[in-house]
């Protein structure tokens, strides 16, 4: 594994507040989120199948560190260590995900027993610990078996999509993959079910469509374009399959990750208005108004996507306990350039030239090391915002992501970071939507994607050479935090 070398700490800046946050509802739940792709490790140890990213990382170029995933953390062996970082934090809830391929090593048929035994091991420590496990079901790592299978065929349901031809492949492009999650949801409740209340089903499939399938910035490094939408709709009908599972196993506390944020338009010309609508149609209310409503934003967009939608969509909007939100940023869109010379960029990604949009960089706001700008008061703007659009449909909600990217153990910008955020989540709070948890990204430095080891989002420092987990500044200032909220 190749890895970029670890940071030098950084000195202890002012920071913007050092005020006590305000109170937070005392059955408020505080969590941290983490993903089994990028922490676990052990890729090919105990019977584990190949992820989409396993395969994806094997590609020269793809990964910018040319890293993978083999070790990451290393959390598959020291789980416990972990679980002790998470017990001394003092957080309710940890947020974890479960590997599809540890457990249906091929995505279907047989099951692994040892899979199923390290989340047995992983549930009952976290317990011991006083620590809710609060299980994602599916967080990007398709088994690569799925993936690989020509069983998708053409698009049903709506011909060509943009007029780009037929789509062939598997993953979430094959509605069989739907199929098969549900019965790999099933697999994971029965073994787990009777100490695990919250479940999770789906991690933001806005991202794995567009940046998987349709500009192939991530796994399974599809180009697709306006053709990944297949595989929004099969990981939405898939999500409702696993609902139904889990029902039918007794859960009764269940709910989805998905990614939203604010979308700006870059000015008030009818231009930029439009953009910056379709723009939100496909990154917020594609994913949303499907689950919440019962229907896609739009029906022309519908006719677009394969299958019985009528009837997949009563399977896909059965009611949810709550509704988790990861939020990041927000957006700032116009449309298109057609003087600008070459092809559009937008954080690094080349754009397809048929876009009929084009993401801007929101000037005047600080930066993470990701580039991402800091806009905390755009958290209450958006649940305010899901507050009018979907009223009653709306169930309680969870911040199931929310955290940011800077080197260094000493780590002043995370802590200001994290309390205006919350200072905004409070916001939101007092204004009446119905807030019930806040988990940060991340417990731990990880596997960033395709960044590699260069991001670093974690509370805890991870040496990548010998392992060793150093608490950070922000962590402390959690810790801190959150005994004074629990004094309250």
């Amino acid at each position: 594994m190749t890895t970029a070398p670890d940071p030098s700490p950084v000195p202890l800046a002012p920071l913007t507040s050092l005020t006590p946050l305000p109170r937070f509802p005392r059955d408020f739940l505080w969590g941290v989120s983490t993903s089994a792709q990028q922490i676990e490790g052990a890729v090919d140890e105990d019977g584990r199948g190949r992820s989409a990213w396993d395969a994806f990382a094997d590609g020269p170029g793809r990964i910018k560190d040319g890293s993978d995933a083999r070790v990451a953390t290393d959390h598959y062996h020291r789980y416990r260590e972990d679980v002790a970082l998470l017990r001394g934090l003092g957080v309710g809830a940890y947020r974890f995900s479960v590997s599809w391929p540890r457990i249906v090593p091929d995505g279907r048929g047989a099951v692994n027993p040892a899979g199923l035994d390290f989340y047995d091991r992983l549930v009952d420590e976290l317990l011991a610990a006083g620590v809710e496990p609060v299980p994602t079901l599916f967080h990007w790592d398709t088994p690569q078996a799925l993936e690989t299978g020509d069983i998708g065929g053409s698009i049903a349901g709506g011909g060509s999509v943009a007029g780009r031809g037929s789509v062939a492949g598997g993953g979430w492009l094959a509605r069989e993959t739907s199929e098969h999650f549900a019965a790999y949801a099933d697999t994971v409740a029965a073994r787990l079910g009777d100490r695990v209340d919250r479940w999770i089903t789906l991690n933001e499939p806005a991202e794995l469509t567009l940046l998987g399938y349709g500009l192939g910035q991530h796994a399974p490094g599809r180009r697709l374009v306006f053709d990944a939408l297949p595989a929004a709709h099969h990981q939405l009908l898939g999500h409702g399959l696993a609902v139904q599972a889990l029902r039918a196993r007794g859960a009764t506390n269940i709910g989805i990750a998905n990614s939203h944020g604010p979308t700006w338009p870059a000015s008030r010309t009818e231009a930029d208005s439009a953009a910056a609508a379709l723009y939100d149609v496909l990154l917020n209310r594609l994913f949303a108004d499907p689950l919440l409503l019962g229907r896609y934003p739009d029906e022309e967009l519908a006719a677009l996507l394969p299958g019985p939608v009528a009837d997949d969509l009563k399977i896909i909007s059965q009611p949810l306990d709550w509704y988790g939100i990861n939020y990041y940023q927000p957006t700032l869109v116009g449309a298109p350039d057609p003087a600008a010379a070459g092809p559009a960029e937008f954080g690094g990604i080349s754009l397809p030239p048929e876009l009929p949009f084009a993401p801007r960089e929101i000037e005047d706001r600080p930066r993470t090391d990701f580039g991402w700008p800091v806009v905390p008061e755009a958290l209450t703007e958006l649940l305010l915002s899901f507050r009018e659009r979907y009223g009653a449909s709306l169930p309680p909600v969870l911040i199931t992501e929310n955290g940011c990217a800077y080197d260094g153990v000493e780590d002043p910008d995370r802590i200001t970071f994290l309390d205006a955020h919350l200072r905004a989540l409070h916001d939101a709070l007092s204004a009446g939507v119905d807030v019930r948890g806040y988990f940060v990204w991340s417990l731990m430095d990880n596997f960033e994607w395709a960044e590699g080891y260069a991001r670093r989002f974690g509370l805890v420092h991870i040496d990548y050479r010998t392992l060793t987990r150093t608490p950070k500044s922000s962590y402390h200032w959690l810790r801190d935090t959150l005994r004074d909220q629990a004094r309250g």
